[in-house]
């Protein structure tokens, strides 16, 4: 059961139509109740008008009080969410009038329509495809990091790697998912444990030292998203088979802290994020993974908030990562509005905020040498005008870009499929690939 798939096949159909079933059978139930017509009427009313309320109020706490996203939401999610309190509300009004006989059965009919609406908002964005990863009991390492061999002879370094590059016979073309604690004792970043890909080729003997990707997830969100969600493995699978097994190894970080945390990528009152992946992390993966250490083999991405980030460091310390992908952005870090951003992460001062700010930075400076890809899925109106307003910044300041867009809107349809168009584009600008 942790297996099936929430997305597509029968238990998405199944649990919309025990849905619809179950919050017609509510309304029902209200509406033929031996009350007055305008006192249904009346019920019915203030049945919606509390779904209504506790939606609005939900998203205000959760947006401009608890902070746990900056994002204006889509329309649907609002309905959807709407739906399921609407269910909650008929079940209790019908519960109150029969407290023996009816509230079981209204509740376990409430629960079944909020189910069904909770899965229609993960339909939208793709985030779990399975109850194994709603729970997080889905996927497990292919491999333990300790078990990785390292006592392995290093092949000559050669530009690209492909070039000198002809895999062992009887090499697997599948890479493994590993998991790793990268501590922070620069940063005093606390980080949750990062997700790595092992391309088919680190397991050679000898082995080549590869380019490495950090791959940052969105806010609010996990390293995992990337691995479930982000189908990471199957996208990096595919590009290592048409590769003769070379991929990049892929570093899924931890930019936040925890799912619901926003350092907003600096180092601030919010935690020392910028050093952590500036820093901390590079020195760790060089030390404990066979990689190039040259920055030029090192490229950062990034969705969402991850694309923000990455888009951030590539301006901040373009001699760590002067290569990086924008995946769905914005075009500044934020936790709404700029006012409240400086306010609450820069301590009131604008000019601290311009001293990070990626198009400030491009304003004032050249990157050539730098590149820069930015992605935005086709329904999404903001991130397109963002990336846009970025990309011009970027062009202007010497940088190499490009935009591209892909079907989807702010959901890991989008994010998925950008990761897949650009990374051949990664792997040669980081000396795997011609």
């Amino acid at each position: 059961m942790l297996d099936w798939s929430l997305l597509t096949g029968a238990v998405p159909v199944v649990l919309s139509v025990l849905g619809v079933t179950a919050g017609a059978w509510l309304l029902v139930r209200v509406l033929t109740s031996d009350r007055r017509p305008w006192a249904k009427a009346l019920e019915v009313i203030g049945c919606l008008a509390f779904a209504v309320a506790t939606t609005a109020v939900l998203d205000h706490m959760a947006r401009a009080v608890w902070m746990l996203f900056p994002d204006q939401l889509a329309p649907a999610i609002y309905a959807w969410v709407g739906a399921g309190f609407l269910a909650v509300a008929l079940a209790v009004a019908r519960s109150a009038r029969r407290p023996r006989r009816g509230i079981v059965l209204s509740m376990v009919a409430a629960l079944v329509v909020f189910a069904a609406c909770a899965n229609q908002v993960n339909a939208i964005y793709g985030t779990y495809l399975t109850p194994g990863d709603l729970f997080g009991i889905a996927h497990h390492d292919d491999i333990a990091l300790s078990d990785v061999v390292n006592d392995v002879r290093v092949l000559p370094d050669a530009d690209p790697i492909e070039s000198e590059w002809t895999p062992p016979q009887g090499m697997s073309l599948r890479g493994k998912m590993t998991s790793a604690v990268i501590p922070g004792p620069l940063s005093g970043f606390s980080a949750r444990p990062a997700a790595v890909y092992l391309p088919p080729a680190y397991f050679s003997n000898p082995r080549p030292r590869l380019p490495v990707v950090v791959l940052l997830a969105g806010q609010p969100g996990d390293p995992d998203d990337w691995v479930s969600a982000g189908k990471l493995a199957s996208i990096m699978d595919r590009f290592a088979v048409q590769h003769d097994g070379l991929a990049p190894v892929v570093v899924v970080a931890d930019a936040t802290g925890s799912r619901f945390a926003d350092p907003l990528c600096v180092d601030g009152p919010r935690g020392n994020a910028a050093t952590y992946l500036v820093k901390d992390l590079p020195r760790w993966v060089a030390q404990h993974l066979t990689v190039d250490p040259d920055p030029q083999a090192w490229a950062i991405a990034g969705a969402s908030y991850g694309g923000t980030c990455a888009l951030q460091l590539g301006t901040n310390h373009p001699e760590v990562y002067p290569t990086f992908l924008d995946i769905s952005g914005s075009s500044e870090p934020t936790l709404g509005t700029r006012d409240r951003t400086v306010k609450e992460a820069f301590g009131g001062s604008d000019a601290a905020f311009a001293r990070v700010n990626p198009i400030d930075l491009m304003h004032g400076r050249s990157f050539r040498g730098s590149a820069a890809r930015f992605v935005a899925g086709a329904g999404d109106r903001d991130a397109r005008n963002d990336a846009h307003r970025v990309l011009a910044a970027a062009t202007g300041s010497g940088m190499t870009t490009r935009y591209d867009e892909v079907p989807g809107s702010h959901d890991w349809h989008c994010f998925t499929a950008a990761l897949s168009l650009e990374l051949p584009w990664l792997a040669q600008r980081t000396g795997l690939t011609s």
